[in-house]
């Protein structure tokens, strides 16, 4: 079965289209990516974006197998997701602003590394309900029964968004870690701030 037998090329495109405009909007990937090529350079924002992809992988399989939609149909277990997220983006938070505070070649030598960024963003975007809730309400807006098994299609159009959406947010952590390089000896400023986005993106997923 091809991919233009599940999904017709002029609606595949509208939803190419839309994904890539959705995936601009900087949101919570981006914001931590961001912070990541703030604090440890371009190729910790990438690393970053890279790990956000890895992460909606797990929402993309997840709902379709249709388990996103009975984690959301409970609420005690989306909340306790919720909150295991928000825990995890504070602890970060802090980390960044010790680091701040211990003066820039602290900063510096505390810069982090590809490898983590990648393993952060991962844990951060698994966790995050929001997730689950964009691939609920999006993906099957373009899917039809008429045209083969609905959960290949979700699987197929979660693996599309979960491309374009890498690729943005890797470019954006990028950019953030070539002005961030440029700014090395305001490493500890350039903590405060990546302290102060995990703090917002923490009470958004708590309160959004």
């Amino acid at each position: 079965m091809s991919l233009f037998t599940l999904i017709p090329a002029d609606r595949f495109l509208v939803f190419l289209g839309s994904a890539i405009v959705l995936n601009l909007t900087p949101g919570a990937d981006v914001l931590f990516a961001t912070a990541c090529g703030l604090g440890g350079g371009p190729r910790a924002g990438a690393a970053a974006g890279l790990g956000t992809a890895i992460g909606s992988l797990w929402h993309a399989g997840l709902s379709a197998i249709g388990l996103s939609a009975l984690l959301i149909a409970y609420p005690p277990a989306l909340a306790a997701l919720r909150g295991a997220g928000a825990a995890y983006l504070l602890w970060l938070a802090w980390q960044s602003w010790r680091a701040a505070r211990r003066g820039p070649g602290a900063a510096r030598a505390e810069a982090l590394a590809p490898g983590a960024a990648l393993r952060r963003a991962m844990t951060i975007n698994a966790t995050n309900p929001k997730v689950a809730l964009f691939m609920l309400a999006f993906l099957p807006q373009f899917t039809s029964p008429a045209r083969g098994p609905v959960w290949q299609q979700i699987l197929l159009l979660g693996l599309t968004v979960t491309f374009t959406g890498g690729v943005i947010t890797a470019a954006y952590g990028t950019v953030a870690g070539v002005l961030g390089t440029s700014l090395a000896t305001r490493m500890s400023a350039l903590n405060r701030i990546a302290a102060a986005m995990l703090c917002f993106l923490a009470l958004r997923l708590l309160w959004g």
